[in-house]
């Protein structure tokens, strides 16, 4: 398979590192990258739902200012430049915070940026606008709301996954080389997995909360969505590392996530294999194809394969369900007492599951929770990685969601296992399904491991290209003039 080829004269770079090779080499300006994302954003957002607001004159200036600073010699790093994309449920200076509810105070955040969005200016980002989401993280999109339904790039009339919709849109239609999501349940890896691009869910701790609306206070990770492995341990290297403001931040070295380093060999890396519970019944049979591919090319890379099962699987997403919606409940009661009626009927009734459960059943789940991470470190001593497919089928038509809210949709991923110990995990397509749909690999390892993390997703992608297909409605603009 291909690695990424030369940008054509006049075109936008595909991938983020591609991009700031060409800032450096001084072939494409900020300037020229933003509004080249911008004029996708014109022809395809009307379609695809990808921005809850645009910040195209800031954008423009940031954009201008990194110009600026590369004539003078100030180099930020590879996100100098770069025009990426946040959820709407993290704070930046440009504009409100939605958290795309109706019950949300607009006030929230007002003129601040989180943590998270403050560090990637510090990295020179260009901040493009605040993508699409589901109401604060949870439910599913309702078009009777007055919000922009995201849709999925490879087909408008499916769903791009949640909850961070918008950013896994707009990053695998070029509206944005990068962007930001938040995962609780999956909520980075769902998207990346149905929309054909690269999510990076950090270990629970490595990257600050604060700013960002939770939803579950044990379970809220905020990392990277991007086109490659690589792509994705750039964006963490800006945006990782402790904050005063968030105690729950980890003191762990940040370090580089250098996947180059072994170039591209496994050899060394002993991957687990775990199939016991990930083949439901009425999968696709798509994944079990890509995914046995997926693990043969792991294996030609040099990685020892062997097959493992995930320690207390059942009982630990039971856990991960009492727990999610527990700690929703206890930050939106209030609200759900006071404002019902202004809440989606998927959200409101999943947030209010919560009151059915009594303080033994959170704290069980607590324990369930430990009782599952020590028997993964047990279990994670004789392998490095862990393999697993990110969902059993492709992504749901829009319909779908609509009808049988985010439950029907979270029923058929696999991602909630690793919230619940906290590990991190990363997506990486594998490739597509009968109707030209992307399936996704899921890759976990131990508690701030993501660089090998990187490492495994780069060699992967070394030897396939599945990573750098565009979508048909995006293919028509990917050489827009810059």
């Amino acid at each position: 398979m291909s690695q990424p080829t030369p940008t054509p004269d006049g075109a936008a770079p595909l991938t983020l590192l591609d991009a700031a090779r060409a800032l450096r080499e001084g072939s494409v300006t900020s300037v020229q990258l933003t509004r080249a994302a911008l004029a996708r954003a014109d022809a395809l957002d009307e379609r695809l739902g990808v921005y809850l607001e645009r910040f195209d004159a800031e954008a423009l200036a940031s954009a201008r200012r990194a110009d600026a600073e590369r004539a003078d010699g100030v180099d930020r790093g590879p996100l100098h430049g770069i025009p990426v994309g946040v959820k709407d449920i993290l704070a930046a200076a440009e504009g409100a915070t939605t958290a795309q509810s109706l019950v949300h105070d607009p006030a929230w955040g007002s003129g601040k940026d989180a943590t998270v969005v403050a560090r990637l200016r510090a990295a020179g980002a260009v901040i493009a606008g605040k993508t699409t989401t589901m109401e604060f993280a949870i439910g599913a999109p309702d078009p009777a709301k007055p919000f922009p339904v995201p849709h999925n790039p490879w087909d408008v009339e499916r769903w791009p996954g949640g909850s961070s919709s918008g950013t896994g849109a707009g990053v695998a239609a070029g509206l944005f080389l990068a962007g930001v999501g938040t995962d609780t349940g999956g909520s980075i890896r769902v998207p990346a997995a149905f929309c054909g691009v690269t999510g990076l869910m950090p270990t629970f701790g490595r990257v600050p909360n604060s700013g960002c609306v939770p939803l579950g206070f044990s379970l809220d990770h905020i990392g990277p969505l991007a086109r490659t492995a690589r792509d994705c341990g750039a964006f963490l290297e800006a945006i990782a590392g402790p904050a005063a403001e968030d105690p729950s931040s980890r003191d762990e070295p940040v370090g580089r996530f250098d996947a180059g380093a072994a170039g591209g060999s496994l050899e060394g890396v002993r991957v687990g294999v775990e199939r016991a519970n990930h083949f439901p019944g009425d999968g696709d049979p798509a994944v079990a194809e890509r995914f046995e591919a997926a693990v043969e090319a792991l294996g030609a890379l040099g990685a020892t394969v062997a097959e493992v099962e995930l320690p207390h699987h059942a009982e630990t997403l039971t856990a991960m369900m009492i727990t999610s919606m527990c700690e929703a409940m206890a930050y939106h009661r209030d609200d759900l007492r006071a404002r019902w009626e202004e809440f989606t009927p998927g959200t409101r009734g999943m947030i209010a599951s919560g009151a059915l459960f009594s303080g033994a059943d959170y704290v069980q789940a607590q324990r369930v929770r430990r009782v599952a991470q020590r028997a993964l470190g047990a279990l994670m001593t004789g392998v490095d990685v862990i393999a697993t497919p990110t969902a059993g089928k492709v992504a749901p038509t829009c319909e779908e969601v609509f009808a049988g809210g985010a439950m029907s949709v979270y029923e058929r991923v696999h991602t909630t296992y690793w919230n619940a110990v906290g590990n991190p995990a990363m997506v990486v397509p594998m490739g597509f399904n009968a109707d030209g749909m992307p399936l996704g690999l899921q890759l976990a390892a131990r508690p701030f491991e993501e660089a090998l993390l990187v490492r495994v997703g780069d060699a992967y992608q070394g030897v396939t290209d599945w990573h750098l297909r565009v979508p048909p409605i995006a293919a028509d603009l990917a050489t827009v003039n810059a």
